[in-house]
């Protein structure tokens, strides 16, 4: 339990890597890890309801993200998901481009000034940008705003204090026994609420007088179900904007950083990328300019998912494999096992933006990579996460020559998301044209 909470990725067996199938037992709890395609899509997409979100992830969140789309289940999740979808459709999509393009040139602005070759933490500037992306997108407002600036900071902190698993939450039976969080976490929890409470009555306020401006929020807070006709409550919204900012943002954050150490480390892809970063003007349609950046993001995703694991719960008796599975096991869905399973992929460990345009790799595309989840639970922001990480890739390499610092590996952890032990050093110079 204790290797669990310091790093759970490591707290696995090497094996996991070729198992189709593993199941671990403990005094309290069992959980069967499921990496055979077929199960997968029993879980994900043929009978997801049978498989709920299990509480033993979400209890440790639930003080910041109380009843957000993240954690709820059932009739309650399915009508989250009727307001929230329309937001992030196709179409709309392009509405965020702005905004998106906006916090690159900010995050290339801010690079400037410490581009000097010196050892930096870029793990640092991704997070800022990705929040900037957020701000700007969702509430239309740049991450400078004052604001702004102390929700980043206040999640930051939370972050460093909030593990991925609550001790509390594997002991069954015991909903009256209260959570243990580590010193701070449950105050920096309220006091995030509190900000995004201002910001959401701010943009309610101006929705009433007509003068709100169209983004997300605006979007959603102003989106009714299609089939009751509600809206979002005020409570409501704080909650999904809570998730929002935290999904949307450290996961980008998450994905940006390594993306950068992995053309750090492999100078052939990132010249191939400042290449096509020349064609990019900041115009929507620039996208398609783009296939190589697409395919480096890609890779980046599978070699290190943002969220290394997911859990289900199973809400009746089945068979996995022949072996039984009992109600209330824990299924755990983990797409780093997956990404890296060696059953799946050729050279699973390698770094091969190529494989993404190689006719042989469509069976492993489809059946071992699933960075944003699947089904009806895929993340609702997966098409504005890959247009994010595309464009702020194509910034930065554009204007930018990263490369590794000499003796300085980074070692992959998961706590919220997938992070570097000690962060991710870079030396960064400005790119001669």
């Amino acid at each position: 339990m204790r290797l669990f909470r310091q790093d759970i990725l490591s707290a696995q067996p090497a094996r996991l890597y070729r198992a189709w199938m593993a199941e671990f037992r403990t005094p309290f709890f069992r959980s069967f890890m499921i990496n055979d395609p077929a199960l997968l899509r029993e879980v994900l997409k043929d009978n997801p309801d049978a498989y709920p979100k299990s509480d033993r992830i979400g209890a440790g969140l639930r003080p910041l993200l109380g009843e957000s789309v993240f954690l709820t289940n059932g009739a309650v999740w399915k009508a989250q998901r009727r307001i929230i979808d329309p937001a992030f459709e196709g179409g709309r999509l392009r509405d965020t481009f702005p905004g998106i393009v906006a916090a690159g040139q900010a995050g290339c602005t801010r690079l400037n000034a410490m581009a000097d070759g010196t050892p930096q933490m870029i793990d640092a500037e991704a997070s800022h940008v990705a929040a900037d992306v957020i701000f700007r997108t969702l509430f239309s407002i740049p991450i400078e705003d004052a604001t702004a600036q102390e929700v980043y900071l206040r999640f930051q902190a939370y972050q460093q204090a909030q593990p991925i698993l609550n001790l509390a939450a594997f002991l069954p039976g015991l909903h009256w026994m209260p959570r243990f969080f580590r010193r701070g976490v449950r105050g920096q929890a309220r006091a995030i609420r509190r900000l995004i409470a201002d910001l959401t009555q701010a943009r309610l306020d101006q929705i009433a007088a007509g003068t709100a401006p169209d983004d997300l929020a605006t979007k959603i807070m102003t989106t009714p179900d299609p089939q009751t006709g509600k809206t979002f409550t005020k409570a409501e919204m704080i909650d999904q904007v809570a998730i929002f900012f935290l999904a949307g943002h450290e996961t980008s954050a998450s994905a940006l950083a390594w993306a950068l150490y992995l053309l750090a480390t492999h100078p052939d892809w990132q010249d191939k990328v400042a290449v096509e970063a020349e064609q990019f003007t900041g115009n929507f349609s620039d996208l398609s300019k783009l296939p190589v950046t697409r395919d480096v993001f890609r890779e980046a995703l599978r070699l290190y998912p943002p969220v290394p694991m997911m859990v289900r719960e199973a809400s009746k008796p089945t068979i996995f494999r022949q072996r039984r599975v009992p109600q209330g096991a824990q299924i755990v869905l983990s797409p780093w096992h997956l990404h890296r399973h060696e059953r799946i992929w050729d050279n699973p460990d390698g770094f091969d933006p190529a494989r993404w345009q190689d006719p042989a790799t469509k069976t492993a595309q489809r059946d071992g990579y699933m960075p944003f989840s699947a089904g009806p639970r895929v993340c609702t922001g997966a098409g504005f996460a890959m247009i994010e990480g595309v464009v702020l890739l194509a910034q930065l390499v554009g204007q930018f020559h990263f490369a590794p610092v000499e003796g300085q590996v980074p070692v992959p952890a998961a706590h919220l998301t997938v992070r570097a032990q000690g962060g991710i050093n870079l030396r960064i110079t400005p790119r001669t044209k």
